[in-house]
Order: structure tokens, then sequence, then C-alpha cells
């Protein structure tokens, strides 16, 4: 195998072998708990813009089928572990991690000590890194980095957007709108399951074109990178809700939500990727296992949020909000609900794509949603 290099900005570097494609690539170091998705999270458009470490010591074990992708195409800038296996051991699969990868020309660096390296960003934070196979001296690749901007301060939407609007499915008893900022298709498969129609539409659509669609309810999807960039979706949202149209948020589009009544977003430490993160919901009193992917938050402080009754002020003339979900590893904010307009988000996956599935009752909600404002 072929030599390669990691580093981050800070100067730390790390050397390993690559396994998959060759290059140089720059992005956002971001860690994954997962044991099993490892499919499921390279080709998540969430994922755009950033270098993976997977924590779990094997990856590759049961291969890359085709059946199990949330995208058309692998999304991450570049994956590390510390063990890829080539030889998989599984009857769906039909290709190895390292074929998959190369394929898709994402560079895959094995044999890195991901135990100390999650600890350095734990610690320390999140930050930029670069891999590379063509260039072993620390000090040269470090300059490159310096030159690369952060992710926070790029439309990463934009390259995982749908161009066109288009059917995902033509029939059914209520219209949904899905504003694309990188939908993952396991969403998509979720509603399949309801006697829905599903229209997928860009992120910087205008509200003129969704009155046109006429739907029945509109859902913002997941995606990439910092929501305080996206204004025009944030402007959308605030017509659908001045409208009345009932609208559901997941992980950035609940975060697009909180920004469209007022609320502040922030950049979190080192963000929260995996499938095992203990989430209470304040309604039902119960903790989901929900999975995760995203690096920002939004601020509670911003809404002027009551903390004996968890409801809150919008500062956009949308009414009181209340928070429905916190994260019990941090208390961070994981779902708020409009009191006075149809609309409710989760920072979370309810898709639960690979799992575990304690939360997707979710799409269910914004069904009755729906048919109770008909």
């Amino acid at each position: 195998m072929k030599k390669a290099l990691l580093l981050l900005e800070d100067g730390t570097f790390f050397y390993g072998r690559a396994f998959a494609a060759d290059g140089e690539v720059f992005g956002e170091l971001v860690f994954n708990t997962s044991t099993t998705g490892y499919e499921e999270v390279l080709t998540d458009p969430s994922y755009a813009g950033q270098i993976v470490i997977m924590t779990y010591p094997e990856i590759g074990i049961y291969g890359i089928n085709d059946e199990d992708a949330e995208s058309d195409s692998a999304k991450v800038t570049g994956l590390v572990v510390y063990r890829s296996v080539q030889r998989y051991f599984n009857q769906r699969a039909n290709k190895s991690l390292g074929e998959y990868l190369k394929t898709n020309g994402v560079i895959g660096i094995e044999g890195i000590d991901t135990r100390s390296l999650t600890k350095k960003i734990r610690n320390r934070g999140t930050a930029m890194g670069a891999v590379s196979t063509e260039n072993m001296d620390p000090d040269s690749l470090r300059e490159k980095l310096r030159n690369v901007i952060e992710i926070n301060k790029t439309d990463l939407v934009s390259k995982v957007s749908s161009e066109v609007v288009w059917n995902y499915k033509k029939e059914g008893k209520v219209r949904i709108a899905i504003v694309d900022c990188g939908c993952k298709k396991g969403i998509l498969r979720e509603l399949e399951k309801f006697d829905v129609a599903i229209t997928v539409v860009p992120y910087d659509i205008g509200f003129e074109e969704i009155e046109k669609l006429n739907p029945d309810g509109v859902m913002i999807s997941n995606g990439p990178g910092d929501p305080s960039i996206l204004i025009r979706t944030v402007e959308l949202i605030k017509h659908i809700l001045k409208k009345r149209i009932p609208l559901a948020g997941i992980c950035l589009g609940h975060q697009l939500l909180a920004l469209a009544i007022g609320a502040k977003t922030y950049k979190m430490k080192f963000g929260h990727r995996g499938i095992n993160h203990p989430v209470k919901d304040l309604r039902s009193k119960r903790v989901l296992i929900t999975t995760h992917n995203h690096g920002f938050a939004v601020d509670p402080k911003s809404l002027n949020i009551n903390t004996d009754t968890l409801i809150g002020i919008s500062k956009e003339d949308f009414g009181r909000v209340e928070i429905t979900h916190l994260s019990l590893n941090d208390m961070t904010v994981e779902g708020i609900r409009l009191l006075d307009y149809p609309a409710f988000s989760v920072q979370f996956h309810p898709e639960a794509s690979p799992g575990p599935h304690d939360s997707k009752s979710f799409f269910e909600d914004f069904l009755k949603l729906i048919i109770s404002g008909r």
C-alpha cells in the first residue's frame, strides 16, 4: 500500500497507508462513533466537505452494496480508519470498501491511531485537516492547508442539492414538497410508506414556485455546513410559515426553522455524529436512541425560553415556541415546535439510516399535522 499523510491545522500529523484513491484533499476533520453504518456515512450529503474519522477500529467487513446508499455517490471528502477490511463478508455486498472509495475518487487512509486522533479533536475541537498520498512533507502540506477556506464559510448545500424540481412519487392523497438541502434517501423511503406524493425541490427555490406545486406540507431536509449562510432558504421558510402550510425540519432543516423564527445557531466544539445518541422526548418522557450528524446547534437563549415551561417567544412574530427534545449527553436543543403555527423540527435523523428506529414516529406526526390542518 502507498504511504499517506494526515495533517491537522495545528501541525499535528500522522503517517498511514492509502487504501483507496490517490491525491490530496482538505476538509473539516470530524469523528463518527458508529459501530455499523459506514455505507450510510459515506453517502450522506451532510458530510460534504468533511474528512470522517471512524472510531470503530475495523471498517469494511460487510463491504458495499447498491441498496444502502443515502445518495447517488460518496459525499465525504476523505475517510480515516484504524484498519480497512478489503475482503468483505456479506452476501449482499458486491464490492469492497476500498474499491468503492477509489471508484468515487475518495481518499482513504488507514493505520491511524484513531483513538488518539479522536481524543485530540474532542479536547481541542473540530479542526481543518488534509490527507495526501502525494506530499509526505508536513510543513509543505500545512502551508497549503493555511490557504483553504474554513468549512463554515462555504455554501456546501449548493454542491449536494438538486438543481431541478422532480417527482420522487407522483401519486398520493397528500402532496409533500421536500426542500433538498442534501436529503438522504432514507427520508424519501420513510415518507414513501405513507399514501403521499413526494416532490423534491432545490434549496434555493422561490416561494412562488412552491406555491405553484400546491403542497399540503413542506419538509426541510438535512444537509451540510453552516445554516446561517442559507439566507434564501430561511426566507422561504418564513413565507411558508406565514401561509400556514404545515412544515417539518430534519437536522439542518431544524436549524433553518429556528433561524426563520428569530433564533440563533452556533458551531459546536466537535458536534454529534453517531447512531447511539440519547435524546429525551419531553412530551412523552421517553428516551430515544438516535442517529446524529451535525456540527451546529440552536441557541435556546435566543428564544427567551422559560426554564420552567421550556416555552419561549419567536422574535419574528411567529408566536410561542416550545423545546420538545433535549440531548442527554450535553443538553443541547434536539427539537422544537411552534404552538401558534403548524411547524416542528428535530435535530436528529428520524429516518434512522442505518438505525436505531426509536424516532420514526416523526413522519407519522408530520402526516397527522397535515391532516389536522385540512
